[in-house]
């Protein structure tokens, strides 16, 4: 294949199909037809000599060839859109879709407000949420499969500010503090929660791995103390019904109480040991740094940080009832 003979309109197929894994939905976000888009990658396959992307029963599925070369596309196309279109960026007029990764209750705080601000100001934005199962989203981002990570990444941060050269890049959204959190019936929840009492209760972790050991047995560890885990779940949403229907204990963020839906079953109080503040960070790939899209996009949740800080639970004194 000579780069001089290769139709460059292939790719923004190849990048749009490659995001949505659906010919049909590619196809729409392209205005074109669905034949067009297939034969679009025929075209592409014959000029790679690869298949790029199988055929699956959900949509297509790409090779390991199309995941190693999306990310370079992907970066093409974005500096080519900022050289083309400098100053010009009108978010009410474009169309992109953006693959995000987030924990449930990150996502239920931060996404309700975002999607009104797409519906007003960004009609042709599309978000496909991708299952945030790790605190090491960096792989992720440097194999394309997303295009944001919004949460708590504990140490990322930090080496990235070490390396310099890394081609992740990040931004803090939101600092805040961990609480534990009972029903309201709970045998301790009139009482000071001490050490001890904690410490014999019976504990929830909300563990994407399933391991069952935290930053709180860290913490406990320091002080030659620890809890019995009874349970681990992977999302906030269960924790906060577990908890509130039983007599175990865990431990959350506090400005993710709301986002569990079981508000008027729970209370929360101060942990009785030192545990580190909770940061909220947003993590992306230089690649689309210069996306005007996706600046709006990054942008966008930045500006959002102070509506998050007024309405998480515990900034008002007289909301602070969990």
């Amino acid at each position: 294949m000579s780069f001089l003979t290769l139709d460059l309109n292939l790719l923004r197929v190849f990048d749009a199909v490659m995001t949505e894994q659906n010919l049909t939905r590619a196809a729409g976000h392209l205005a074109m037809t669905q034949p067009a888009v297939s034969n679009a990658i025929k075209r592409l396959r014959e000029s790679l000599g690869d298949d790029l992307l199988i055929r699956t029963a959900y949509g297509v599925k790409p090779t390991p060839r199309a995941e190693a070369l999306w990310p370079q596309v992907r970066a093409a196309l974005a500096s080519l859109e900022a050289a083309v279109t400098p100053g010009t960026f009108d978010v009410s007029k474009t169309h992109a879709t953006f693959r995000m990764a987030m924990a449930d209750a990150t996502a239920a705080f931060w996404l309700p407000a975002l999607m009104r601000s797409i519906e007003r100001e960004a009609p042709g934005v599309n978000i496909r949420m991708v299952p945030l199962t790790t605190r090491e989203p960096r792989p992720m981002l440097l194999r394309g499969d997303i295009d944001l990570a919004v949460g708590f990444f504990p140490g990322v941060a930090a080496q990235l500010m070490s390396e310099p050269s890394s081609p992740i890049r990040h931004e803090r959204l939101y600092s805040g503090i961990y609480v534990a959190v009972m029903r309201r019936g709970h045998p301790l929840a009139k009482q000071d929660l001490t050490l001890d009492n904690y410490c014999g209760a019976n504990h929830l972790l909300v563990s994407f791995s399933g391991r069952a050991h935290g930053l709180v047995d860290e913490a406990l560890a320091q002080i030659q103390r620890e809890r019995r885990i009874l349970l681990t779940v992977n999302q906030f949403f269960t924790a906060g019904r577990v908890v509130a229907n039983s007599d175990l204990i865990t431990v959350l963020p506090k400005h993710l109480i709301a986002s569990t839906g079981m508000t008027d079953a729970l209370i929360y109080k101060e942990l009785p040991f030192q545990l580190p503040a909770v940061h909220l960070d947003m993590l992306w790939h230089e690649r689309d740094a210069r996306s005007p899209a996706h600046k709006w996009l990054r942008s966008h949740l930045e500006s959002m940080n102070s509506v998050a800080q007024k309405t998480a639970p515990g900034t008002n004194p007289k909301n602070d009832t969990y």
